[in-house]
């Protein structure tokens, strides 16, 4: 395990439990994280399954790890700052490690599961592409560059395709 420079290796289960609540707090100090974030930490830090359960425990309790807080904020930030898709949050927040359930519910909790949130999707990557090109794409490459930047920002094929129709039909 890891240590601080000067300081022994502790071997007391609660002592061990404690730095590991440290090392945890250190972690979250430079910002919120999700609780497979901070279990990959401490696994680094070389802290046994049970120590890593018991701190998690302890963070969870004192509500400085929450899964589901992470992912609604995450959803609100990155749609709303960086325009980006359902599906673009859905798999940084899977790769963050939050389950299935919490990403579904950080994504309806914003209105995205529901059948009219994917018009609000179309509205967005429309209102996207008003953003991006000043003129709707007039050829082959226009189009397939507008619908490259889609799809990279994480917009289902078929959202992107519909927005881009409905800002050429404009």
């Amino acid at each position: 395990m890891a240590k601080p420079a000067g300081t022994a290796v502790r071997s007391h289960a609660p002592e061990q439990a404690e730095y590991a609540l440290d090392v945890a707090y250190r972690y979250l100090d430079e910002r919120e994280r999700t609780s497979a974030e901070v279990a990959r930490r401490l696994r680094r830090e070389g802290f046994s399954e049970a120590t890593i359960a018991q701190a998690l425990a302890g963070l969870a309790a004192e509500g400085a790890v929450d899964d589901g807080r992470f992912a609604r904020l995450f959803a609100e930030d990155k749609r709303q700052l960086e325009q980006w898709g359902s599906e673009r949050i859905r798999g940084a927040l899977r790769k963050r490690g939050v389950d299935p359930e919490t990403v579904d519910s950080a994504l309806a909790a914003a209105g995205e599961s529901t059948p009219a949130s994917s018009e609000s999707e179309a509205e967005r990557a429309l209102s996207l592409l008003h953003r991006r090109f000043p003129a709707p794409p007039r050829d082959r490459r226009d189009r397939e560059r507008a619908l490259g930047v889609l799809l990279r920002k994480g917009y289902a094929f078929e959202v992107a395709l519909e927005a881009l129709c409905a800002y050429s039909r404009e």
